[in-house]
């Protein structure tokens, strides 16, 4: 049995896509969910699927990592999925879990990634730049935003007649479709 910690920054409909996808696989078990945010839609859905919640301010991830790291060997986690967290991972923590930390993010990298690319942001500069594509990347985490290793991408076509908030549903359900799945084949 793997143990998984996500962690989240926002609504956490990924995270409860996971809670589902795995709820009675007897290989992965979601253990524990981690958001910087205290108002985050993650925290209740994680309640209502009766997971261990961890609030972390970005001052604790970044000065207590050496602690973190020691809770969450306490908790036997193994591997880390960052579906919509919005904080650079420290250091530490890479080098403590390493290819064990996997982030699911809303464009095909390399293009639309970096510091402050996250959600409608991406979406608004693929639609503006005209992008004939665009899609989601499910990749290893390192210390620069959104260029470690890619596991997986998966591609969908931007009309002309797309908005950012209709791309976004089309990258929803990719994201849906697929973070599961990518999550199943690195962790088996």
């Amino acid at each position: 049995m793997k143990n998984v910690a996500i962690f989240a920054s926002g609504e956490g409909t990924n995270a409860e896509n996971l809670f589902n996808y795995f709820k009675n696989d007897k290989r992965i078990k979601i253990k524990l969910v981690v958001s910087n945010n205290d108002e985050a839609g993650v925290i209740q859905k994680a309640e209502k699927h009766k997971k261990n919640v961890q609030i972390i301010s970005k001052d604790a991830l970044n000065n207590y990592t050496s602690q973190i790291i020691e809770f969450f060997k306490t908790e036997k986690i193994d591997y880390i999925i960052l579906a919509g967290f919005l904080l650079k991972i420290p250091q530490l923590l890479i080098k403590a879990y390493p290819n064990k930390i996997i982030n699911l993010h809303p464009s095909l990298l390399p293009k639309y990634g970096g510091k402050g690319m996250y959600g409608i942001k991406v979406h608004e500069a693929v639609i503006a730049n005209k992008e004939k594509e665009s899609g989601i990347t499910i990749h290893y985490v390192n210390e620069e935003y959104d260029k470690g290793e890619i596991i997986m991408q998966v591609k969908c076509q931007v009309l002309n007649s797309d908005t950012p908030e209709s791309l976004s549903k089309k990258i929803r359900a990719l994201e849906f479709e697929n973070l599961p799945k990518a999550v199943e084949k690195l962790i088996q």
